[in-house]
């Protein structure tokens, strides 16, 4: 019996980084291909909406290490989850899609601790992430089956749970005639390797370092809140570059660590600016020097790690560039310049908006989550084999 084609479906992706500058809603149409054991998608609708400003202030506060409860980080998983399930509700009247027409909501949650790499705890050796917002908050809410928490899975079978993103770049950017790199800037910068002609084996991935995080949190501090990012490199443009702290700064022992590797507020949150912020107070630096140190230093610490591992073994004919900092010119421009002949393109030049990137990967996964496929790349993450992601919340009968 001839079994009849399954139609396409609605989902759901919703993302909040770890620079907490909103939330970011994509509306994906997924439908099965047969030649792949992957679902074929496109972007229908995206907006990104803002959060609450205390719940943003407390995310900030709890993510940089604050001392919190352990009630503090419970109820602040619950207040987000409704945060999050109030989002996907605004973004479908936005769309004018009904949410019993999505088939899932995938929701990467709020990282507020990412410790991708094995250290000593209790007598063993642990890794360990924790991303907030929960998924059964979603699922009630909005009466759609929610999959959430996807890092661990990979964890448990001795990956990172980062990046996850570099299985959708296979998918959309693999090229069987050139090498290409796609690289996300969000508040930490991560890199997918795509060989030419590559299987999924053969695609390498890691977080680069600082991406918008870093000098977001500088513009904040000299402008007292009224800025949170630095437009245009407005900023930057008027400031000049410190030679002594890019050279301190680049000495940092996590750009000469090699791949796999993740990176996180662990190593660039608020410690790491008030360290910047002392070094400008001891030498008399303005503040636009310091962003413009710092937007220098998220470029070049990208083109070091493609230099260092990846150009020695791999041949790239393109970078594609999203999130924040494909909006960043100087970024831009300082990528162009350190990668000589490779070609610096925007996702968006390619069709697909670059800041939605994220929420489109969380709805394609939270699918192939609830169709029981695996969708970690082992060769991206340093797992020891496939894993299936994401935890699944079904909603109350109707």
């Amino acid at each position: 019996m001839t079994r009849a084609p399954e139609e396409s479906r609605l989902a759901l992706g919703l993302m909040s980084g770890t620079s907490v500058d909103g939330i970011d809603v994509a509306l994906v149409r997924i439908s099965p291909t047969i030649t792949e054991n992957a679902a074929h998608a496109r972007l229908e609708n995206f907006v990104t909406l803002p959060f609450p400003t205390a719940v943003r202030a407390e995310v900030l506060r709890i993510a940089e290490g604050a001392r919190v409860s352990p009630g503090e980080i419970s109820q602040l998983n619950f207040r987000l989850g409704r945060v999050f399930a109030d989002a996907a509700l605004r973004a479908c009247r936005k769309f004018r899609v009904h949410p019993r027409r999505l088939s899932v909501i995938g929701s990467h949650g709020q990282t507020i601790f990412h410790q991708g790499r094995l250290s000593r705890f209790l007598g063993q050796s642990v890794a360990s992430t924790l991303q907030i917002g929960e998924p059964a908050m979603i699922a009630a809410i909005t009466g759609v089956i929610t999959v959430g928490d996807f890092r661990p899975a990979d964890m448990a079978v001795g990956g990172q749970g980062a990046p996850l993103v570099p299985w959708l770049d296979y998918l959309l950017y693999r090229d069987a005639h050139r090498g290409r790199a796609v690289l996300n800037i969000g508040g930490i910068a991560n890199v997918t390797i795509i060989p030419k002609g590559a299987s999924p084996r053969s695609v390498m991935a890691f977080d680069t370092g600082p991406g918008n995080m870093v000098i977001d949190a500088l513009v904040r501090q000299a402008t007292s809140g009224r800025r949170s990012f630095d437009a245009e490199a407005q900023m930057a443009s008027r400031g000049q570059l410190l030679p002594g702290l890019l050279d301190a700064l680049l000495a940092e022992p996590y750009f000469r660590q090699a791949p796999p590797k993740s990176a996180g507020r662990e190593q660039y949150g608020k410690a790491y600016v008030e360290k910047i912020l002392g070094w400008g107070r001891r030498h008399r630096a303005r503040p636009e020097d310091l962003v413009r140190t710092a937007t220098v230093l998220t470029a070049l610490s990208i083109a070091d790690a493609l230099h260092r591992w990846v150009l020695p073994r791999t041949s790239l004919a393109q970078l594609i560039v999203s999130g924040g900092g494909a909006r960043n010119p100087l970024v831009l421009a300082q990528l162009s310049a350190a990668l000589g002949g490779i070609e610096v393109v925007t996702t968006e030049a390619l069709g697909l908006p670059g800041d939605a990137k994220e929420a489109f990967i969380f709805a394609l996964l939270a699918d192939e989550t609830v169709h029981g496929r695996p969708a970690n790349l082992p060769s991206a993450t340093g797992a020891t084999r496939p894993a299936i992601l994401g935890k699944i919340c079904y909603p109350p009968p109707r």
